[in-house]
């Protein structure tokens, strides 16, 4: 349903309310699943009208939906269950246990059994767990007060539990307001016209007798004065003033706190005992007292933080501080001078040092005397979004440490994750930031992990502690030290924010009540209290003691955006930076007294991905990355003081992080580069740096560094299967698969005999340089993100990307004398392509983390139009303007398959994460029809126009066959997972139909297959080594007759079709620069329409590549011999593979 028909609900929703039609409010409510009216749920649960209860809940969610409804129903019933034992009704009692109980024993047999043994007992308070049962009404409420914790925590009644604000009699008025439109129109409008109906268009009665035009039919017409107006329908007249909304004034950030209590909802296992009464949570004080001395509230210890020295004038005081607040503390000044001047900005570029991508998050070390010989090494922590980080010394340029990411105790994992990395093994990082005293820094993953290390100085870095921190992302990490212990605040895509001890590891807090993943976290302290703020990606900012009785604050950031928290170095000044969904950026200083905003500063662009970054010096500027280009404020102007464009190259949205004393200023770059600029005290202080002699004991450090990285720091950096000896092996193994092993005892000893002869004169194409192939790597200033979705468009001219931020990339061959026919190829370099506004084609994201989303998109046949999602709504785009037509579609479930009919542009077919598939009529806004056969979600769709079938595969391995006429099932068949080969339980399998739309390719990681629908009968199986790693992704050529497949290992294979054997082999050499510290394969290939020999791939790195064959050549290797028979109708059930055949 579009958003204007459901806002249509609300408005009858209130007209029925208004008109006391009760019961068609809330069936209305109950069957269009828009609002929970909590009100009338509450009155249904204090008279204990169970069966309404469910009725209603069942409009919004079921029982196995997710442990939160699990929960929710399980609690109702177990209440109706025990007013039945108390009323000594054990029939009621024993009905209600096998009808409504009995569900929940395949969940916990014991508790069911324990529940059915209350109907033993002459009274079940007997029961330990239902002791402090009180009477029937004193229960209801304790229930009601647990369930109403459910609900506001269950993802489902996400934005269903506020009635949007409306005037009263809104669709009252919307309908006088048309009346007058329409009157307006009118060629003889009459005075005080009386309205009759309003089943046809007003028209006041022409003197002939004709109506007045269509306002809809008749453009030309102007407007006309009003000269009578109708009587107002209900209490609102049309065109009624709208009072002015005015901003609610943010009382106080901890003096005034919000009425409402945020107390942490638990959905943990379902039990026997009564729900706890909220009561002694709500008559908790929600802030600390400022008068009451006696009052014992968490305190950080200032002497408990490791004392230095510190140069440039830093404070003591300032070891106090969070992580977060980077800047030093410079003595005798006061935000209230003005003694700085520009120059004393790091404006001036002074090195830049290659990471190898692109950089997420910087944190530079603390400036301390305990480094190698006293010498001051200014070192700085850099995080990767393919999960690496490293440690560079910037005087050196040297990169002098490397951690890749792996899960140190895969076993220790949940289940979840351990799903997850099996899909996919890689992860981002969102967040790195060393401790307050430099001896720990913490790695925050865009896969549910924390890591922390300890430096011990040179490239001494060791593994610390690892902790699964959240469901998903990772978004924040921090230090803090509440109750004289060093802790790491960390926060997540699951909505939480949990405090967890820095030396053992364990949870010490968890604290819930936002309603949106949580965005950031900034620990503080004033005088002797400690706390937490944390933002969220919906706009609100909320504030957190050390304890569990919720938040102490309930704001929202300015336009309701992503928003950063930071303090100035003194921690006397509060600022906050961040970005909304239409694009505005606002930095703000708060009035932390009255939790208002004191100044709005001015100068940000207009932005289209991404949120804003900024960063504070000096107790003086502030800085963001914006408009490609630092820009500089001084704290006390909201007019901006100076950019720089830091001698171009930036990104539009550069990273931005300063040292401790301001001095000097990381930033990041288009090339994945990092930029260091300085002011004159920091271009002397690297100066003097790097002009000191390295003693002995140094230089042998830095020697190992400059041996092979991965092998430097030992098991705990490799990746699994991506090491330099791991590149190698394929090699060798490759060459030796063609001696032919293959079992063939069912072919005849004649035709043994000839394909042994023929193997020996045919040998396997291996291209490992880049000079035995055409590669081109197209241009991307845009931020490199994993590739997830490639294709080309039907006319050959362009490739389309879909990286794994929700972002399309449109690269464009322009027609010239070398490509008079405009075709996409490797010897030209493209323009990656945007219109003249600039905007990017973004898909919503809603409140998942797309790194974990499942991309999908399907492009038209005209190419005029691309239909695409990113675990949001699924939003339809114009190629020509890249703007959004229409969104619809709203998770969940999110679409994870997108494939359009064949014959009518208007109908798509739409896999679903809940496994179904949904027909869908873009022109009518309806789902036709919803085909349910796959177990988990849809990860491929094929339509054939030949059999007017439609092919379904799903992560299930499972491929199912629809009649595309009455879409019932016609057969299904999981695919045969080769022995010894265990598939991951989440793997991908795609399909696609050949050119004779009879036969399928389906692509598992684990093999390549050809079936033949409709029956799905597997005419031939491929099964690659293990040395390759896991298919990745596989293409049908153009023509059919190739079949294009990659690897994790970073190489490619080039099967004939026919036969499903190997010709030729590219390895990740001949297309990719040498660097072992990086580990980059294709995720995803796509095969030009009309070139047979051109494919394009996309790497995890963000890159994508065209390849083709050399001119001289012509094509990919050569074809191998053909088995008797072979071919697309074979009904033989030998296969070609790249082992001996089980």
């Amino acid at each position: 349903m579009s958003s204007l028909s459901r806002e249509l609900v609300f408005l009858i929703l209130q007209f029925l309310d208004e008109e006391k039609f009760k019961e068609s409010v809330h069936k209305l409510e109950q069957e269009s699943g828009f609002f929970f009216n909590m009100r009338y749920f509450e009155d249904m649960v204090t008279t204990g009208e169970w069966e309404e209860v469910e009725k209603y809940l069942s409009g919004f969610t079921k029982v196995d939906d997710n442990r939160y409804s699990m929960k929710i129903f399980f609690e109702i019933r177990k209440q109706k269950y025990l007013e039945a034992l108390d009323k000594r009704d054990r029939a009621k009692a024993v009905d209600i246990l096998v009808k409504d109980l009995k569900v929940f024993a395949a969940f916990n047999e014991e508790l069911f059994k324990e529940i059915t043994q209350l109907l033993t007992l002459d009274n079940f308070r007997d029961n330990e767990q239902l002791s402090k049962y009180g009477d029937t009404k004193s229960a209801r409420g304790i229930l009601l007060a647990e369930l109403k914790k459910l609900i506001e925590a269950n993802p489902l009644f996400r934005d269903k539990l506020q009635f949007p604000t409306l005037k009263n009699s809104r669709l009252r008025t919307l309908i006088n307001q048309s009346l007058n439109w329409q009157h307006q129109l009118c060629k003889n409008p009459r005075p005080n016209p009386d309205i009759k109906t309003l089943f046809v268009d007003h028209s006041c009665g022409q003197p002939n007798g004709a109506r007045a035009p269509s306002p809809v039919t008749n453009h030309l017409m102007g407007a006309v004065p009003k000269t009578g107006a109708f009587a107002p329908l209900g209490p609102h007249g049309p065109f009624q003033p709208t009072p002015a909304v005015l901003p609610t004034s943010l009382a106080g950030w901890m003096a005034n706190p919000s009425p409402v209590p945020h107390p942490s909802a638990s959905a943990g296992p379902i039990g026997l005992a009564a729900a706890s009464n909220p009561g002694a949570l709500l008559k908790r004080p929600r802030t600390p007292p400022t008068n009451n001395p006696a009052m014992d509230y968490q305190t950080a210890d200032s002497e408990h933080v490791l004392k230095r020295s510190r140069p440039f004038g830093v404070s003591d005081e300032a070891n106090n501080l969070p992580v977060t607040i980077l800047p030093g503390v410079y003595a005798n000044q006061s935000h209230g001078q003005s003694s700085y001047s520009t120059d004393d900005l790091p404006r001036n570029v002074v090195m830049t040092i290659s990471p190898g991508s692109a950089v997420k998050s910087m944190d530079f070390h603390p400036v301390q005397q305990i480094l190698l010989l006293g010498k001051q090494l200014i070192r700085e922590r850099v995080g990767t979004n393919i999960g690496d980080a490293m440690i560079y010394e910037l005087p050196s340029h040297e990169r002098i440490a490397i951690r890749i990411f792996k899960a140190w105790d895969l076993a220790q994992c949940s289940a979840a994750l351990q799903a997850t990395l099996s899909n996919d093994y890689t992860a981002s990082i969102n967040r790195v930031v060393w401790s307050p005293d430099g001896t720990l820094f913490g790695v925050a993953y865009s896969k549910h992990l924390v890591h922390i290390y300890s430096y011990h100085g040179g490239d001494d870095l060791r593994n610390h502690l690892e902790i699964e921190a959240h469901a998903g992302s990772v978004n924040d990490l921090a230090f803090s030290y509440p109750n004289k212990q060093l802790c790491v605040v960390t926060c997540g895509e699951d909505r939480v924010i949990k405090v967890w001890d820095a030396v053992t590891g364990a949870k010490q807090h968890t604290f819930e009540g936002h309603e949106a993943p949580v965005y950031s976290v900034c620990p503080h302290h004033k005088e002797s209290i400690q706390f937490i703020f944390s933002t969220a990606t919906d706009g609100k900012i909320k504030a957190w003691l050390y304890d569990n009785m919720g938040s102490r604050v309930d704001y929202d950031a300015p336009g309701h955006s992503s928003t950063t928290m930071a303090y100035s170095a003194d921690g006397t000044r509060l600022f906050s930076c961040g970005t909304n969904k239409e694009g505005d950026s606002y930095l703000v200083e708060w009035n932390e007294s009255e939790g208002a905003v004191k100044r709005t500063y001015n100068g940000l662009g207009k932005r289209t991905i991404g949120v804003v970054q900024f960063d504070t010096t000096k107790n003086r500027f502030l800085a963001t990355g914006d408009e490609f280009m630092v820009k500089f404020w001084d704290m006390d102007n909201v007019n901006l003081l100076i950019s720089t464009d830091a001698d171009g190259g930036l990104p539009a949205s550069p990273s931005i992080r300063f040292n401790k004393e301001g001095i000097l200023l990381a930033v990041s770059t288009n090339d994945n580069g990092i930029k260091i600029l300085a002011n004159s005290d920091g271009i002397r202080l690297l100066r003097t740096v790097e002009s000191r002699t390295y003693d002995a004991s140094r230089a042998a450090s830095v020697a190992l560094v400059k041996a092979p990285a991965i092998g430097t720091f030992g098991s705990s950096n490799i990746t699994v299967g991506t090491s330099t000896g791991d590149r190698a092996a394929p090699v060798p193994a490759m060459v030796g698969l063609n001696n032919d092993s293959r079992s063939l005892a069912d072919v005849k000893p004649r035709i043994v005999d000839e394909l042994v002869e023929k193997s020996r004169i045919w040998k396997l194409t291996e291209i490992n340089e880049a000079s035995q192939c055409r590669s081109l790597r197209l241009p991307d200033n845009l931020t490199a993100m994993r590739v997830s979705r490639l294709i080309y468009t039907n006319s050959g001219l362009a490739i389309l990307a879909l990286s794994s931020n929700a972002v399309h990339k449109l690269w464009k061959w322009q027609r010239n004398d070398r490509t008079a026919i405009g075709k996409a190829t490797a010897s030209i370099v493209p323009q990656l392509w945007q219109p003249a506004s600039g905007i990017l084609m973004t898909n919503d994201i809603s409140d998942t983390n797309p790194e974990d989303a499942v991309p999908c998109f399907a492009l038209s046949k005209n190419d005029s139009y691309v239909m695409s999602a990113s675990g949001g709504k699924i939003s339809l785009f114009n190629m020509m303007t890249f703007k959004t037509m229409t969104t619809f579609m709203p998770p969940p479930p999110a679409a994870t398959y997108l494939a359009f009919h064949p014959q009518d542009n208007n109908i798509i077919a739409i896999g679903m994460e809940d496994s179904s598939i949904q027909i869908y009529n873009v022109r009518v806004d309806e789902v036709k029809t919803k085909l349910k056969g796959h177990q988990k979600r849809i990860t491929g769709l094929a339509f054939s126009h030949v059999l007017n079938v439609l092919v379904s595969s799903g992560a299930d391995s499972q491929l199912c066959v629809w009649n595309t006429d009455g879409w019932e099932r016609q057969a299904s068949k999981f695919l045969q997972i080769p022995n010894g080969r265990a598939a991951a339980p989440l793997a991908d399998t795609r399909v696609q139909f050949h050119l004779d739309q009879i036969h399928l390719l389906a692509v598992h990681e684990t093999q390549i297959a050809i079936y033949e629908a409709p029956k799905l009968e597997c005419l031939k199986q491929w099964v690659p080594r293990e040395a390759s790693g896991p298919i990745t992704h596989a293409a049908y050529s153009c023509d059919s007759q190739s079949i294009y497949v990659s690897f994790e290992d970073g190489s490619v294979g080039v099967l004939t079709a026919t036969n499903l054997r190997l010709r030729c082999r590219i390895l990740p050499a001949a297309y990719l620069p040498p660097n072992p510290s990086l580990r980059v394969y294709p995720l995803v290939v796509a095969a030009h329409p009309s070139d047979p020999n051109q494919f394009a791939l996309g790497l995890t790195d963000g890159g994508v590549h065209v390849l083709e064959p050399l001119e001289s050549e012509g094509k990919w290797g050569t074809s191998p011999p053909t088995e008797n028979g072979a071919g697309p109708s074979t009904t033989s059930g030998a296969a070609g593979s790249d082992q001996p055949q089980r």
